[in-house]
């Protein structure tokens, strides 16, 4: 165990509220945090980094940007979302995918292994450093979105993607949005907003030729995305084309992933009580005293 780590799991203790900040971006996710918690940061740095293995070993307290610097020196990144001041171990637990989901994977693709502060203020490894890593249950995956109420991440292991060698984004308008994404190879992410859609393609020039040409309708390249509504919603991504602007607001709908940026807050979702259940059992199992970032909830997130 490195200094950095040691002294994190010291700092977090066996005993008493403890909560763990990263850039403070997600903060407000999931209700906020006791105010007689104590604040902890999580160890910053690469630890050790292997482009051959795709692989990158890093604390959680780590600006994702930074992370990626560092990664794109060899042509890497991983999928986490980078926003200004976000921190590696803040991206897993909020678990908030990016707009690349389609293409690039969730935010749990990209977690090896976590090396987190259990509530009893033991240091407990979850998950394998390799890619093909997991047998039985895969216990590190459970810590992603569960905003830190199940343990503290001090350093995690990331699985690393190379950065594509083109990237093109190109706007039309069609029928069906959800054409778009079945002609393409190469879409990382398709969005719409009920008339215009978006296309990202990443990949080598020729594929992207190949790919852009094959969209229906006439799509021209443009600069970017559109701007995303500030409140995202959950839903089927086949229930996305039936979307009614005058209920959202103006939206942008990620579509293959289920995903709406929208003007308007989320109606309110009834949790089934199994689910209720299930997450309390589990947290009951984790931490029973809520000692870990208390007054966080996933389910209210």
């Amino acid at each position: 165990m490195n200094d950095d780590l040691a002294g994190f799991v010291a700092d977090v203790g066996p005993s008493g509220p403890v909560c763990v900040r990263g850039g403070g971006t997600q903060w407000h996710v999931g209700g906020a945090v006791a105010s007689a918690a104590t604040t902890v940061w999580a160890p910053i740095g690469v630890v050790e980094y292997e482009p051959e293995e795709m692989t990158v070993i890093v604390g959680a307290g780590t600006p994702v940007a930074d992370l990626h610097v560092q990664l794109a020196l060899a042509g890497q990144r991983t999928n986490l979302v980078e926003s200004p001041g976000s921190s590696v171990g803040g991206a897993l637990v909020v678990g908030r995918d990016g707009v690349h989901t389609l293409g690039r994977g969730r935010a749990r693709d990209a977690l090896l292994q976590a090396r987190y502060v259990s509530a009893e203020g033991a240091l407990v490894t979850a998950g394998g450093p390799t890619v093909k890593n997991v047998t039985g249950f895969d216990l590190c995956r459970l810590l992603v979105g569960s905003l830190g109420t199940l343990g503290l991440l001090g350093e995690v292991i990331l699985r690393t993607q190379p950065i594509p060698a083109a990237a093109r984004w190109l706007q039309g308008e069609v029928d069906d949005p959800r054409v778009v994404a079945r002609t393409t190879r190469t879409a990382s992410a398709v969005l719409w907003d009920g008339t215009t859609t978006w296309v990202h393609l990443e990949g080598h020039g020729t594929d992207l030729d190949t790919d852009a040409a094959a969209l229906p309708g006439a799509f021209v390249e443009v600069d970017g995305p559109p701007t995303l509504p500030t409140h995202a919603w959950s839903m089927a991504p086949a229930e996305l084309v039936d979307l009614d602007p005058s209920a959202t607001g103006p939206f942008v709908a990620e579509i293959g992933v289920g995903t709406v940026h929208a003007t308007a807050p989320c109606p309110p979702v009834a949790v089934p009580d199994a689910l209720r259940r299930l997450n309390q059992s589990v947290r009951d199992r984790f931490d029973p005293d809520r000692r870990l970032n208390p007054g966080r909830d996933p389910l209210a997130a």
